[in-house]
């Protein structure tokens, strides 16, 4: 069921990053989100799953669509009145066996980094995580502290560690001096005194602006230069990075962070532990976890939109854990076929 379903989500999530990407610089984040949720929302009835959305646009009063709850996939469009599956044609009807829809939890970020799509900055990409139901914490839309890290330093990382002692370790795991670390850290206020405890140790930082989740997609890649995020961001997020990292080998600890009561509360109506460190295994469980990421702008791990006359070419990342697989995908989306013969490589 993976290897089919791969490749479909991909697609999933390049028509978000198509869709955002037009919208580029244009100083309008909420369109450009919007433009990726109706995009990904389309694709995601085209393709052969019963799904239910479990990290998504917020609550069904708060999202006209990808709604946590809300059923997608082929499954929920082909769905009668009644509730009942549409009858099957086709092979069925000359004997043959067919395959149910998969049923699977969606995690999906439709357009993370909405404020650099708006601004034309880097690092924004389309993003969604599959798996088995229950296999992904439904978390709460509030802040989590993170730490995430590479394969090498997996396994080692403490959260109740001082950065310093993190900071050494992941040095130490890599061959290599902390001053040749980069870590990468939201430019909020509330990190000043991380990002002085980080400067303290001797590491290299990259502020950005948004974004938290490709950067820790970055961090278990060799070659993209960054070593480990740090700081604190959305919880959904966490749990996108989490399915990610289980397929690269890397890991998150993170720590939910209720800012009042409500939150708090919040948290443990969803059986949600707000003093908990959660592992990488703990925020996405599955055994059964497919990843896709295509960019919407330039990044340090994927190439954004670049579109040309008559088409686009998009560059996405997609992950499979129980075929242990991981592929960059360049695709040349081709809207006028009289320009196929004059598509350049």
């Amino acid at each position: 069921m993976e290897r089919t379903l791969l490749l479909e989500f991909v697609r999933v999530t390049e028509a978000g990053a198509l869709a955002s990407a037009r919208l580029m610089g244009r100083g309008d984040g909420e369109a450009a989100d919007r433009a990726a949720v109706e995009a990904m929302r389309r694709a995601m009835d085209e393709v052969h799953i019963d799904g239910t959305i479990v990290i998504g646009e917020g609550e069904r009063d708060e999202a006209p669509m990808l709604y946590i709850g809300e059923k997608v996939g082929g499954a929920a469009r082909e769905a009668a009145p009644d509730g009942l599956l549409s009858p099957s044609v086709g092979p069925a009807e000359a004997g043959a066996t067919t395959t149910g829809p998969a049923e699977v939890d969606i995690a999906v970020d439709p357009l993370e980094g909405t404020n650099l799509v708006a601004r034309g900055q880097e690092g924004a990409i389309s993003v969604l995580a599959v798996a088995e139901p229950g296999g992904l914490l439904h978390a709460p839309d509030i802040y989590m502290e993170k730490l995430c890290v590479g394969p090498a330093a997996a396994g080692k990382v403490r959260m109740d560690f001082p950065v310093a002692a993190n900071l050494r370790i992941i040095a130490d795991s890599l061959g290599r001096h902390i001053e040749d670390l980069t870590v990468v850290i939201l430019d909020r206020e509330r990190h000043r005194s991380l990002i002085e405890e980080v400067r303290a140790a001797g590491a290299r930082i990259r502020l950005i602006g948004d974004g938290d989740l490709s950067a820790a997609i970055s961090v278990a890649i060799s070659g993209t230069g960054e070593h480990c995020v740090l700081g604190s961001g959305g919880a959904p997020e966490g749990v996108l990075t989490a399915a990610a990292l289980r397929c690269l080998g890397g890991q998150i600890l993170g720590r939910f962070l209720p800012r009042n009561e409500a939150e708090r509360e919040r948290c443990l109506q969803m059986g949600v532990d707000p003093d908990h460190i959660y592992t990488t295994e703990e925020l996405a469980s599955g055994s059964l976890i497919m990843f896709s990421a295509t960019g919407v702008t330039d990044g340090s791990l994927l190439k954004g939109v670049r579109f040309f006359g008559g088409g686009a070419r998009t560059h996405s990342l997609v992950m499979g854990l129980q075929s242990h697989t991981i592929r960059f995908v360049d695709t040349v989306h081709v809207f006028d076929p009289q320009v196929l013969g004059q598509i350049r490589l």
